[in-house]
């Protein structure tokens, strides 16, 4: 039997964050979550979802013409099923990006999947979640991404940059919560650094209403 997974909602999009931004892109979005970010924009994932099997998964992906292919949440890596899905979409060709809270572990991630981590910063009331052995398990092509609320949050995310060396490895995202942090305050923070961090904003949030999903 295939296995089975609990999706909330599959989609075709443009990417809107990452350094795949502006790229045409389906999104799968699995139910499930194991944090409670304070700023979460995707809480109707936390518990809504039907059942599925990966080759109905596969076979909704293969309506689109797009060949990147993104698995997000919720928190996808709490269905364990999700790596089947992952490797598939990989054997068939896909571009697979995983996106991830950064609190479980990555390490069962098949190779060729790019994982974005998403470490959470202290105004999310989740850092104390961050599984940082993650970090060390980064390689070429994964992304860390950190969502900025507050000045605390930049210079608490500045230390996890340089004290894990992760520009040596990945891309490293700062992007600031939509509607709390001015995006030209995060700017001016970054300039005045030395490092070299990509600033990113939720491009869909600009082209489509905030709160609108299946975008």
């Amino acid at each position: 039997m295939s296995p089975l997974l609990i999706v909330n909602e599959i989609f075709y999009s443009i990417q809107g964050e990452s350094t795949h931004v502006g790229r045409p892109c389906v999104f799968v979005r699995l139910a499930y979550c194991n944090l409670r970010c304070s700023y979460c924009d995707t809480a109707y994932a936390f518990n809504e979802g039907s059942e599925k099997n990966v080759e109905e998964v596969l076979s909704e992906i293969r309506r689109y013409s797009a060949h990147l292919v993104e698995v997000t949440g919720g928190e996808p890596l709490m269905q364990p099923d999700v790596h089947p899905l992952m490797t598939a979409l990989c054997d068939l060709g896909y571009e697979v990006l995983l996106e991830t809270g950064g609190s479980l572990d990555i390490e069962p991630v098949d190779g060729r999947v790019k994982r974005i981590v998403d470490f959470k910063c202290p105004s999310s009331g989740m850092a104390k979640k961050n599984l940082w052995r993650n970090a060390d398990l980064l390689r070429t092509g994964d992304e860390v991404k950190f969502v900025i609320g507050t000045r605390e949050d930049f210079d608490w995310a500045v230390e996890r940059v340089r004290e894990h060396h992760l520009p040596e490895r990945v891309t490293v995202l700062f992007s600031p919560v939509f509607g709390e942090l001015e995006p030209r305050l995060l700017a001016g923070w970054i300039l005045s650094l030395d490092l070299p961090i990509r600033m990113q904003l939720q491009m869909h949030k600009y082209i489509w209403e905030p709160t609108a999903r299946g975008v």
